[in-house]
């Protein structure tokens, strides 16, 4: 079909789609460019590495020393949606902690779910590895359990900090995970463990709404005057964190820097460095970007999807058309999001969204949703999702080369089209 409106093609890209992933083919008369993470070599050895940065971390003393004459310890992994490698990241860190003195039972992982749902059984080994599962206290945390939840105060802008009961007992308290560009956080990684890692439902409702969302910094790469950044910190505070293992990943999910010690020293380094990893230099806005969620385990669900659609806005012009391609292999995400795509339109959910007497789970991914509608249209193509189901967002396509030929039709011969292959690890920059 493309051939048919623009002649020969010139380029195969593989884009980031499930586990396999997908070639397109697009006309290179139209390309202004593919961008990809500039290029950082893997560490080598990062498993010694990892244990070098405990004996040495940023801004905050080795890790044997913090924890000397603490009796437990809970450690905060992400869940199956992020592509940590813990089976690099965990096993040094874990044998840290018991050289110092934490016996194997004294030891929680806690898996940082959100509001998403659990990871148990094989999913939990494909998460951890079978030997950490077998020899250690693993628990999911569950949100909207309450009474799982301590309260451990408000903010100053007055939001309950509801967090996991195993989290606020224990005597030391490590965050683990993986900096990357973030829809709303401006980048994850460090505090966002705390929230909306391991915050009650009450916590997230009150960070994931309108008030915070709508915010113009409140976005991709943006931590100065960013409320959600600001305020999740200030929780992360309230409850106490002693020490931060971070890294972040090539386009290949390998380990390109490792980032240990203080919440906050520790992370700023990770995301100045992961900054110089992810942005890329457009020299224009495009009339057509064609995007991903990264591929598995981010684009499970169209839920998670949604954030390839948030982090190619920069890329696109003012009325232009974002392609998304996500497979979705769990369909549209959880059961309050799914009812909530089914049966309602972008404009009646901002109708709604500023109630206080209006509130659905998820409905903070359908309002990011709406906040790419504003500048974008959204093209769309997966084989999880039943095209009737998300009709009223998107424009739904039976295959990719169909939205992408559909798309470059709607500005003619001389369109200009961006390629995101890795999505959201991606950040767009305008520089002429």
């Amino acid at each position: 079909m493309l051939s048919e409106l623009y002649g020969e093609i010139a380029m195969e890209v593989e884009l980031r789609y499930g586990r396999e992933g997908l070639r397109v083919e697009v006309p290179d008369e139209n390309l202004i460019g593919v961008l990809h993470m500039n290029p950082l070599p893997p560490l080598e050895d990062p498993e010694g590495k990892v244990a070098r940065a405990l004996e040495d971390p940023i801004g905050s003393p080795p890790l044997r020393e913090l924890v000397r004459g603490k009796g437990s310890t809970c450690v905060v992994v992400s869940d199956i949606t992020r592509p940590v490698p813990n089976s690099v990241v965990l096993p040094p860190l874990l044998g840290a902690l018991e050289e110092a003195g934490i016996p194997k039972d004294r030891i929680t992982i806690l898996v940082a779910t959100g509001i998403h749902r659990p990871n148990e059984g094989k999913e939990l080994v494909e998460l951890l590895g079978e030997e950490i599962v077998r020899n250690y206290r693993v628990v999911n945390h569950r949100a909207r359990v309450r009474e799982e939840q301590v309260l451990v105060g408000h903010t100053s802008r007055g939001t309950p900090v509801w967090i996991d009961r195993e989290y606020v007992r224990a005597e030391f308290k490590v965050l683990t995970g993986l900096v990357e560009p973030h829809l709303m956080a401006g980048f994850s990684g460090g505090r966002k463990s705390i929230c909306p890692g391991i915050a009650g439902l009450e916590t997230v409702r009150m960070m994931h709404g309108p008030k915070v969302l709508e915010h113009p910094r409140a976005v991709e790469g943006a931590l100065e005057d960013n409320p959600f950044h600001e305020e999740v910190l200030e929780m992360a505070h309230m409850v106490g964190v002693d020490f931060i293992l971070n890294v972040s990943l090539s386009e290949d999910r390998r380990i390109t820097g490792i980032f240990a010690g203080d919440l906050e020293e520790a992370h700023l380094e990770a995301v100045r460095f992961v900054r110089r990893q992810v942005e890329v230099v457009l020299p224009e806005p495009v009339d057509v970007v064609l995007t991903t969620s990264a591929g598995y385990p981010l684009d499970l669900t169209f839920y998670q999807a949604i954030k390839g659609y948030t982090a190619a806005l920069p890329a696109v012009k003012e009325g232009g058309t974002i392609v998304l391609a996500a497979r979705c292999e769990e369909g549209l995400g959880g059961p309050e999001f799914s009812e909530l795509i089914r049966t309602m339109t972008p404009e009646g959910l901002m109708r709604e969204i500023w109630r206080e007497d209006f509130f659905v789970v998820d409905q903070w991914q359908a309002e990011e949703l709406c906040r790419a509608l504003r500048k974008a249209e959204a093209f769309f193509f997966s084989e999880g999702v039943d095209p009737e189901d998300v009709r009223a967002w998107v424009r739904p396509f039976p295959s990719l080369e169909e939205a992408l030929a559909g798309a470059l039709k709607g500005y003619g011969p001389s369109a200009k089209l961006a390629v995101l292959p890795e999505g959201p690890y991606v950040l767009p920059v305008i520089r002429r």
